[in-house]
């Protein structure tokens, strides 16, 4: 079974390595190629590499890794993705030989319009739709969009690793508690999280078990989620969608 390893990049970003037991690699989001190169240094060996969207903290090192690393790299199709990449679209399947697996390709438009999630080994590389208790912005899709694309990967199975590009965690959070203040596996999850930062390591990577249990944005047609929203907007949400809606509007202006 290959392992996961999170490289921290810039402020709060991760790059995602699955690696086999002979340090062969995929490298998923490489925004910057200095912290997959001083692996590669240390006996990882990159063998492909997977892109889900086209925002400069995800990609803005393919260029130097490939150089470096010419192998196989995938990413949706769209003119802003490094024209190194194959495109890939939803249903596709893109196989790694090298770790005798694959990564089944699922479009989850939202936080931009081209994004992909990866699903192959027990593992999601979700890049910057689905975060731990949270999820992403709405750059340049809809909620009805992004709320259909989260629906689609908690349908996955619940042992999922759920490999998240930031460490959003504990800001997350703190908006979880006030979207939904009787949690108490949410609960459960955040002093997880405040003890593996205490010690300097990632919160991540998650289970879809976890998030399903614990994040509002998974959790919209839940009656503590609904209440809350209910009070805020002064009447219930029409429906699941006016829902999230209200639920991302607020985390947008949350200053918590």
């Amino acid at each position: 079974m290959p392992s996961v390893l999170a490289l921290p990049a810039f402020q709060d970003n991760y790059i995602w390595l699955l690696a086999g037991a002979d340090g062969a690699a995929v490298v998923v989001d490489p925004g910057d190629a200095a912290p997959v190169l001083a692996a590669a240094a240390n006996g990882l060996r990159p063998v492909a590499v997977l892109l889900t969207h086209h925002h400069a903290d995800h990609v803005g090192g393919v260029d130097a890794l490939l150089a470096e690393f010419p192998v196989p790299c995938f990413g949706p199709d769209d003119p802003r993705i490094p024209a190194a990449a194959r495109r890939v679209g939803d249903g596709d399947h893109v196989p790694v030989p090298e770790l005798g697996l694959g990564f089944d390709v699922m479009a989850v438009p939202g936080h931009t319009r081209s994004h992909l999630a990866f699903h192959g080994a027990g593992h999601l590389f979700c890049g910057d739709t689905l975060f731990s208790l949270g999820c992403g912005r709405l750059f340049e899709g809809t909620p009805a969009q992004m709320l259909a694309s989260l629906d689609r990967l908690a349908a996955l199975p619940g042992d999922t690793v759920v490999c998240c590009t930031h460490e959003y965690t504990a800001a997350n959070g703190r908006f979880a508690r006030e979207a939904e203040p009787d949690n108490p596996a949410r609960d459960a999850r955040l002093a997880e999280v405040q003890a593996r930062r205490a010690r300097g390591e990632p919160s991540l990577p998650t289970t879809l078990a976890s998030e399903r249990a614990c994040n509002p944005f998974l959790r919209v047609d839940e009656p503590g989620v609904r209440a809350t929203l209910a009070a805020r907007l002064g009447h219930a949400p029409r429906d699941r969608t006016e829902a999230f809606a209200a639920l991302r509007a607020w985390k947008d202006d949350f200053a918590g």
